[in-house]
């Protein structure tokens, strides 16, 4: 199945019109309508689902989570939205580098990766919603353009592309995020950025 990325979504969107997901509502505003919001025949047949056939309630969590990915895109970043999407005790596992973060720190999830990637863009491959589950496959694509802080000190940008295989899965109770666990593939993403895994000095030091 071909990939579809939120240029595609969007411009579906706002031929169809629809308030949660429009281009012209403020991020802020489609992220509190989102979980009202319809999608609409057009709009899903534009979307890579594994399943056709959602209930209302899951087309609802499925607007949520879309227009969490929309304010996370490096052109339509919106911190609070993405904040707001989740409750109050919610929370976002970046599994792979084991953290956590919950409450105004949601946000840090967004800006420390637009920092490093001003164009990031996650291109949705696969979307499998469940009731109040959603799990997703992707890419988190982008141009390494700003510094990375790593431990052995910081990352000057060089310009390279990354096309970072992930996955996402995402849980919801009435309308908000309770839970975000994301699996990025690391490895594959640092040596698009030109960082290689020494395993000879690992290996030499035993």
């Amino acid at each position: 199945m071909k990939s579809l990325g939120w240029k595609t979504i969007i411009a579906t969107t706002a031929v169809a019109g629809l308030g949660g997901l429009t281009m012209a509502a403020a991020p802020t505003q489609a992220a509190s309508s989102s979980a009202r919001a319809e999608l609409s025949p057009r709009e899903l047949a534009a979307l890579p689902l594994t399943n056709r056939h959602l209930t209302r309630h899951e087309t609802a969590n499925l607007a949520v989570v879309l227009n969490a990915y929309h304010v996370a895109e490096g052109h339509n970043l919106d911190v609070d939205a993405f904040v707001n999407s989740f409750t109050k005790d919610g929370i976002f596992n970046d599994e792979v580098a084991g953290q956590t973060y919950q409450g105004k720190a949601l946000g840090n999830v967004l800006t420390t990766m637009a920092g490093m990637f001003p164009d990031v863009h996650r291109d949705l491959k696969s979307i499998t919603v469940h009731g109040d589950a959603i799990s997703l496959e992707l890419s988190i694509q982008g141009t390494f353009e700003g510094p990375a802080q790593t431990p052995a000190g910081t990352l000057k940008p060089n310009g390279a592309r990354i096309d970072a295989p992930t996955a996402d899965f995402w849980y919801l109770k009435d309308g908000k995020i309770t839970k975000f666990n994301c699996y990025v593939g690391y490895t594959d993403m640092y040596a698009q950025m030109g960082v290689n895994l020494d395993w000879a000095g690992a290996v030499a030091k035993n």
